[in-house]
C-alpha cells in the first residue's frame, strides 16, 4: 500500500541542527496522521512526534522546544526540523502511518556528538 522513505540524517556537533524528510507513495498521505519515532543504541523504540491531517501536532517531552514535525501534503513529504540536538538524540529515526497496518519506513541515523 503506502511506502515510507526517511532521508536527512547525518553526523552533527551538540547544538547543531537537522531536518529530516520522510517522503510518502501512495494517494491517501493528506489523510493520514504522521509519527516520528527514534530508536537509540540499546534502548526501545520511542515516539518523538506526530501530526494529524490538520496540521494538530504533539511532542515528547524530551524534544519540547527543540523539534517541529511539519508535512507538505502537496509533496507527500512529511519533516522533523531538529534544533539544538544534544547527544542523547543520537538515534535511528523512523517515520510511520496506519493504514489499517502499520507501515515504517528503512529509518535514518543521525549521530550527535559530543
Amino acid at each position: 500500500q503506502v511506502q515510507l522513505a526517511e532521508s536527512g540524517g547525518g553526523l552533527v556537533q551538540a547544538g547543531g541542527s537537522l531536518r529530516l524528510s520522510c517522503a510518502a507513495s501512495g494517494s491517501t498521505f493528506r489523510f493520514n496522521t504522521m509519527y516520528w519515532y527514534r530508536q537509540a543504541p540499546g534502548k526501545q523504540r520511542e515516539l518523538v512526534a506526530f501530526i494529524n491531517p490538520a496540521g494538530s501536532t504533539n511532542y515528547a517531552d524530551s524534544v519540547k522546544g527543540r523539534f517541529t514535525i511539519s508535512r507538505d501534503n502537496a509533496k507527500n513529504t512529511l519533516y522533523l526540523q531538529m534544533n539544538s540536538l544534544k547527544p542523547e538524540d543520537t538515534a535511528v529515526y523512523y517515520c510511520k502511518t496506519i493504514t489499517g497496518l502499520e507501515v515504517w519506513g528503512q529509518g535514518t541515523l543521525v549521530t550527535v556528538t559530543s
